[in-house]
């Protein structure tokens, strides 16, 4: 059977999408057409604006395009000296629903074949940029928050080469992850001890 191309068209898209393979992206597009035209008048326009963000220059979280930085980033409480390393948006806002961690964060991204991409350099090296600049040199202390994979455990050796010098400090979230586990999805209780077992 073939469905209209609009369909097709929206399957081939939203399967791209993370989580979300050819079976869901029918439903939700068979979920959008069956909706009234204000629910998905809605919709439409929430996903219209988000391209309206900009990512912040100093962590490389999301931000309000007429912002200078993230909430995160321009709050003054926050110890600008200890910054945690995560690989996505999605384990800042899991350690920062924990409310335990008071500094600010470098999002790095996944690591793809074993080596840092151009993007990821740049960010490290806007990393060393803050610490020669405006911390005298280097952080008080660089917590890797990888996720507990083979690829997060080889993005943090990385990421401790790259920072050696830069850092008084450099830890790694203890084991209460579990090995081949993701931040993002940790309950407060685990990476709250993660955190205090780091090394």
């Amino acid at each position: 059977m073939r469905l209209p191309n609009a369909i097709e068209k929206f399957v081939e898209l939203f399967s791209q999408l993370p989580s979300i393979g050819p079976r869901m992206a029918r439903r939700l597009a068979f979920y959008f057409i069956s909706t009234d035209k204000q629910t998905f008048t809605s919709l439409t326009q929430a996903l219209s604006q988000l391209q309206t963000l900009d990512r912040c220059p100093r962590c490389f979280f999301i931000k309000e395009t007429e912002q200078t930085y993230c909430s995160i980033c321009a709050d003054p409480k926050r110890d600008k000296a200890t910054v945690a390393i995560v690989e996505k948006e999605t384990s800042v806002l899991s350690i920062e629903q924990m409310g335990k961690f008071r500094g600010t964060y470098l999002i790095l991204g996944n690591l793809k074949n074993g080596q840092l991409q151009k993007s990821q350099q740049r960010r490290l090296q806007r990393l060393k940029q803050i610490a020669t600049e405006e911390l005298g040199g280097a952080f008080k202390e660089c917590i890797i928050a990888t996720n507990p994979t083979t690829e997060g455990d080889v993005l943090a050796h990385i990421i401790k080469q790259e920072l050696g010098t830069h850092a008084q400090r450099i830890t790694r979230l203890g084991r209460g992850m579990p090995t081949g586990g993701d931040v993002e999805f940790a309950d407060e209780e685990t990476l709250g001890s993660a955190f205090e077992g780091r090394q």
